[in-house]
């Protein structure tokens, strides 16, 4: 493959994949879980720390296989092909898919801010509980022209992501500034005020306040519950950066280039994010980031800071924020899918590149999976469990890290990963607490995703009972 990306293009990558619609989102059912300004930040402190972690870990892994297909690629070489299989099939089916229809979903709320029409309308087609609405028309376009533009050649799509990546990041720097200078009256002690013993209970929500009588104190194990299923939102905000592996073929110097990518994007992102968090405790009550009208406390802290053009800004910004990251997506997400097909795990036409030299193929595929899933409506409920599938594919590929060390420890490894063997520790004993809570307390979040993972293994015998055939 051409070696067309940058050091810069790779880390806008990165981010750009990273920053969507979630930290926009996500914060206000974190909040009902968690009830507390300490908790809220202590949350998102633990997921930048899990990320970061596990960001250096793969950084190893992409020095020792710097080819295309990242994550599926390093599973494949150090487990063998059924793992690697599984977790292309995962990506396909709903990971990579399934955020694609999420983000550009997204897209279409929040341009409904700016045309009401759209959500005002009556639905196109209903039969039911199913309908399609002139959102996910809307949602389709955005998901088919983004493909288009990358079947064009890399050139367009890199252009894209470093552009609006660039735009992305600019607005959430405007809005951190401003929101410590523009509001007037902070709600940041009041925030705070409630120290490490707010935990609100499930289900007591009394109208718009979280009811006190439901607090629980730093050593109750409900507490326990609310952090894990405060960090299904957090951890799914702050995915997507290993998608830059996807790309090694097409990056230059990918031995080196890819851990600093990877390392200074999620670092940024995560710092980002924090101190967006840090706006909504200045800007917003407790109660009005936990019950922001339509769960989306960005806008609302923005209308605190900038009055009634907030939701304006806001709407573009998130236009802005989810076209970038849907186009970070496509981009990468296609060449995971090419690399399938050159080992025979994926349809075999996917692995030829079209005469501008991208997947072409692939990402047609790509694309429309991506968009019978936004037409179905179900890529909410798949995306319930998308935080539990990926953080246990994160945790098998940092364990390789490790399993690598033990079984070849001669291997060329012209990047370490730092602080080891504390750092992808660290990361496996979070990533272990956080799905183990969550198969406890939400077990809705995790058994659908071990079903999904399951179903891949009969469609892998089959496939190679093919071979086998011939």
């Amino acid at each position: 493959m051409n070696k067309k990306l940058k050091l810069w293009d790779a880390t806008m990558l990165v981010m750009g994949s990273m920053i969507g619609s979630g930290i926009f989102i996500v914060s206000s059912d974190m909040m009902r879980n968690l009830g507390s300004g300490y908790w809220l930040i202590a949350v998102w402190v633990i997921t930048a720390v899990m990320t970061v972690a596990a960001a250096i870990s793969y950084g190893e892994l992409s020095s020792m296989f710097p080819k295309a297909g990242g994550q599926y690629t390093y599973m494949t070489e150090m487990f063998g092909k059924m793992s690697g299989f599984l977790y292309g099939w995962g990506l396909f089916t709903v990971i990579q898919t399934g955020t694609i229809a999420a983000v550009a979903m997204a897209f279409g709320k929040f341009t409904a801010y700016l045309i009401p029409a759209l959500s005002n309308s009556a639905p196109i087609f209903q039969n039911g509980g199913f309908k399609i609405t002139w959102i996910q028309i809307l949602a389709i376009v955005i998901i088919l022209l983004l493909t288009y533009i990358n079947s064009r050649g890399l050139k367009n799509g890199k252009i894209l992501q470093d552009i609006f990546t660039s735009s992305k990041i600019i607005a959430l720097l405007g809005i951190i500034i401003f929101g410590v200078i523009l509001v007037k009256d902070s709600h940041w002690a009041e925030n705070m005020s409630f120290g490490w013993n707010a935990y609100q209970d499930f289900g007591k929500d009394v109208g718009n306040t979280l009811e006190p009588t439901g607090w629980k104190s730093i050593g109750s194990v409900t507490l326990l519950g609310g952090i894990a299923a405060a960090m299904v939102g957090s951890v799914f905000s702050s995915v997507a950066w290993e998608n830059v592996t996807f790309m090694s073929g097409e990056i230059e110097n990918p031995k080196k280039n890819v851990v600093k990518a990877m390392v200074f994007g999620t670092v940024t992102v995560m710092l980002l994010y924090l101190f967006v968090n840090f706006v909504y405790l200045h800007a917003l009550g407790r109660d009005g980031i936990a019950f922001a009208d339509n769960n989306r406390p960005a806008v609302a802290a923005s209308e605190m800071i900038f009055g009634s053009t907030g939701t304006v800004i806001m709407a573009i910004l998130v236009m802005v924020s989810t076209f970038g990251c849907i186009n970070g997506l496509v981009l990468a997400g296609a060449r995971v899918f090419q690399t399938m097909a050159k080992d025979g795990l994926f349809f075999k036409s996917a692995a030829e590149n079209n005469k501008n030299d991208v997947p072409g193929k692939s990402l047609w595929m790509q694309g429309t999976w991506a968009c019978l899933l936004a037409l179905s409506g179900q890529y909410g409920d798949l995306l319930d469990m998308i935080s539990f599938i990926i953080v246990l594919f994160y945790m098998v590929t940092v364990f390789g890290v490790i399993w690598m060390r033990i079984k070849n420890p001669t291997m060329e490894r012209p990047y370490k990963t730092w602080l080891y063997p504390v750092t992808p520790i660290l990361y496996l004993l979070i990533g272990t607490a956080f799905c183990v809570l969550l198969i406890i307390f939400k077990p809705q979040y995790t058994w659908p995703g071990f079903i999904l993972i399951l179903l891949g293994v009969p469609v892998y015998w089959f496939i190679n009972r093919k071979k086998v055939d011939r």
